[in-house]
């Protein structure tokens, strides 16, 4: 058997993250065999993700990275929140931005399958052996890219992150004055959570939905259902303005200033900036949103374990 060096098991770790006891297991296995003992690590990786496959992960960080004109947000799902504060992990989510950003893929298909930075391996491989090597199922859930000018920000530590689109003129989006304003509009959004821009926005099924409830919630009201029918659609016209007001970042009352809507904010600062802004898109992303979380009942988990269940 061939003798296993400290500095082997050390140059493994570093090259795949896996733990000490891990790497020396690889390397007797392997016969001292460096590239086999890497190979063995993925094999035992891909093990293991199989076995965690069906485990839910709705906790993780939301990320995002910006180089140049080109901004990416990123979701990636671990089983807790522990894992999600770890620095391994972390660093892992900051590569896989890199990539995207570098790579620009279509889907999370492309991505796994593209090579992870500074690596032989590829986005999945690493993703399989951070499964192996934290112990807890990780999902790269979802990513988008944007192009352009933007604004970004991410609310605590990860939990979730806004990138926000801006059309500008004169070169005002290079000052520190419209720096603070794109931040400002990022926590906006993420503090309100409108669905549109503005009612332009809107789509109209969705709209027309919206209306056919508002309508439904006045003829089963017996103060209003006698009402005429004019007056019965200015009332749809009137709560529909609550709507937008709700759902919609320009007709929303500003947070740090209610009064004014964010409408009025951007036109404010478009002229003090000396030139235009217009808020063309917003991407934002909660970590987990969506996924059902297991909830366990320790009462029934105790009394399966007295029963020997």
């Amino acid at each position: 058997m061939a003798e296993i060096s400290a500095k082997a098991v050390m140059d493994l770790r570093a090259k795949t993250g896996c733990g000490m006891m891990e790497c020396k297991k690889a390397l007797v296995e392997a016969n001292g065999d460096f590239e086999e003992a890497i190979k063995i690590l993925r094999e035992k990786g891909l093990a293991v993700a199989a076995k965690k496959a069906d485990r839910i992960a709705a906790d993780g960080i939301v990320d995002i990275l910006t180089v140049g004109n080109t901004s990416a947000i990123l979701e990636v799902n671990s089983e807790t929140d522990f894992v999600a504060k770890n620095a391994t992990f972390k660093d892992f989510v900051k590569g896989v931005l890199e990539t995207i950003v570098e790579k620009k893929p279509k889907s999370i298909e492309e991505l796994l399958a593209l090579p992870y930075k500074d690596s032989d391996a590829t986005v999945d491989a690493a993703l399989k052996n951070m499964i192996f090597t934290i112990g807890e199922n990780m999902n790269i859930r979802r990513f988008e890219i944007v192009e352009g000018v933007v604004g970004t920000y991410i609310h605590g530590g990860g939990a979730a992150g806004v990138i926000t689109k801006f059309e500008t003129t004169n070169g005002i989006e290079k000052t520190a004055g419209f720096a603070e304003f794109a931040k400002n509009i990022c926590m906006q959004i993420a503090a309100m959570n409108p669905l549109y821009v503005s009612k332009d926005h809107v789509p109209a099924s969705v709209l027309e939905s919206e209306k056919e409830i508002l309508r439904t919630q006045i003829e089963n009201d017996e103060k209003l259902k006698s009402k005429p029918d004019a007056v019965k659609q200015k009332m749809v016209e009137g709560r529909i303005s609550k709507f937008y007001d709700t759902n919609c970042l320009l007709d929303q009352q500003y947070v740090k200033d209610e009064e004014i809507k964010v409408s009025k904010y951007v036109e404010n600062t478009a002229k003090e900036l000396g030139g235009e802004i217009k808020v063309v898109s917003f991407v934002k992303y909660e970590k987990g949103e969506g996924i059902e979380k297991k909830e366990d009942n320790f009462a029934e988990e105790i009394d399966k374990l007295v029963k020997g269940n």
